[in-house]
């Protein structure tokens, strides 16, 4: 671990491995890698793993493949918890000598009683602290170890995004920071990680908030009187379209599952910081630009509901600038998906890429309308097939065919020029010919360009298919 240099604005994604990353995750990670970006600080991935039972491996590796897929690389890490054992029993064993934990030796049944009677008179259930001022040793009861909380005051909250939140002391009670098993718990960790690497802004998901408290109580504890804590902001939930909270159904899956879906990187990102975070009425951003201009105090309050309709759209206006050799690498990836293995000898991608950007809202919709190019159609749309591939439709096939046998330079411009010149002699619009070739090679009545489509599909293939439909439609 880097010392940092005093004044750098130091951020942290820290993500608990015990479901897959999904899109309210990755938010959280691009506003933190956006703030430290704008201020030339340093962000931090902190991968918070331990509750072993629940923790996986795979969600690690979806955690690191996401974050890497989205280009949201950490200065720092990923550290994880769960070889950080050593420095939490450090600081354990420190409170402990100075008075700021004690061991508990309440029994399950003693803390069950309590509360019980806590209920019973109306009181809000909560640890009492009976074990606060010193108790007997208990023989073969193994402690946890509290936090010895403020009984008095208050813990004020200045929010970067929700303002002042003020939390009573009295309502905290004393939290375990140490299991029987020897083992640390989550919101004490996660207060000597924040302290240990050095963090200034704690950018995080709203359902944390109520942890802020006993965080920055024992944050207090290990600064000392008038040290510094990170400034916090509490980012308002991600809904579904209808309202209701994120699942799987809305798109709380992998961050992954966008990449096989064909979505781009910076397209999703661009997405997500439009959820709850704006630039006036500024719709597509680059990430440039998103480091520019992005504002933690700039983000609404209010929970967002995702708009896949939007998601497309955006990924659609990234495509159009995107480069196009780089798109093609995603479309193979795409294809290979499908089963379909682009051959260097080929239907060009980039040429394919370059057709096919305008009418395609992601790139496994490009595939999927690009398939094709690589695999002669064995049916005809039936409606497409009975309007132009009937007896006069095929005589057009024939005649494109012999137009275009002839062709001495097979491109574009010269696909173009022949059959506007075919047309021309039969006295019909080019859509007459157009239509019968399209359904001919494409297998419907949509495809690119017909003079594009027919240079990138080839001669010999285009001739073939041509003559397949004239004459066995």
């Amino acid at each position: 671990m880097t010392t940092p240099t005093p004044g750098t604005v130091r951020t942290r994604f820290a993500p608990s491995p015990t479901g897959l990353l999904h899109i309210g995750g990755v938010r959280t990670a691009l506003f933190c890698w956006l703030y430290a970006r704008r201020h030339g600080g340093a962000f931090v991935l902190r991968v918070e793993d331990t509750d072993r039972e629940r923790s996986t491996d795979e969600a690690v590796r979806v955690i690191l493949e996401g974050m890497a897929w989205l280009g949201l690389n950490p200065d720092e890490g990923p550290f994880y918890q769960t070889r950080r054992y050593d420095r939490y029993r450090e600081v354990i064993g420190d409170w402990l000598a100075s008075g700021k934990a004690y061991h508990c030796y309440c029994s399950k049944e003693e803390l069950d009683t309590m509360r019980a009677e806590q209920q019973a008179r109306g009181d809000k259930p909560r640890y009492d602290g009976r074990c606060r001022h010193g108790k007997p040793k208990v023989e073969g009861v193994s402690p946890v170890v509290r936090f010895k909380n403020p009984g008095e005051g208050e813990v004020v909250v200045n929010d970067a995004v929700h303002g002042r939140v003020v939390f009573q002391n009295k309502e905290l009670d004393d939290l375990i920071i140490q299991r029987s098993d020897g083992n640390p718990t989550y919101n004490f960790c996660v207060v000597v990680d924040d302290y240990d690497m050095a963090i200034t802004h704690v950018i995080r998901g709203d359902d944390h908030l109520n942890n802020t408290p006993r965080q920055l109580n024992m944050l207090r504890a290990m600064v000392g009187e008038g040290g510094a804590v990170p400034v916090y902001a509490h980012l308002p939930m991600i809904l579904g379209p209808d309202g209701a909270k994120l699942s799987k159904r809305h798109g709380a899956v992998s961050v992954l599952e966008y990449e096989r879906e064909g979505f781009l990187p910076e397209a999703l990102l661009n997405y997500l910081a439009r959820l709850g975070w704006s630039h006036g009425d500024q719709e597509f951003f680059t990430l440039e630009e998103m480091v520019e201009l992005f504002d933690i105090e700039d983000v609404n309050t209010s929970a967002s509901a995702i708009n896949p309709d939007k998601l497309a759209w955006l990924n659609q206006q990234h495509m159009l600038v995107a480069d196009e050799t780089r798109l093609a690498d995603m479309l193979r990836v795409q294809l290979t998906a499908m089963g379909i293995t682009p051959a260097l000898e080929g239907p060009n991608l980039v040429a394919i890429v370059a057709c096919q950007k305008e009418r395609s809202k992601t790139l496994r919709e490009m595939a999927m309308a690009s398939r094709f190019f690589f695999e002669a159609p064995q049916v005809y749309e039936e409606k497409a097939a009975k309007k132009h591939l009937a007896p006069e439709g095929q005589a057009a096939l024939l005649a494109v065919a012999a137009a275009l046998e002839l062709l001495a330079d097979w491109s574009p411009l010269a696909i173009h020029e022949a059959l506007n010149g075919l047309a021309a002699a039969q006295g019909v619009g080019l859509g007459k010919l157009a239509q019968p070739v399209r359904v001919a090679v494409s297998g419907g009545g949509v495809s690119p360009p017909i003079d594009a489509t027919l240079a990138i599909l080839g001669r010999s293939e285009t001739l073939a298919r041509l003559t397949r439909a004239a004459t066995n439609a």
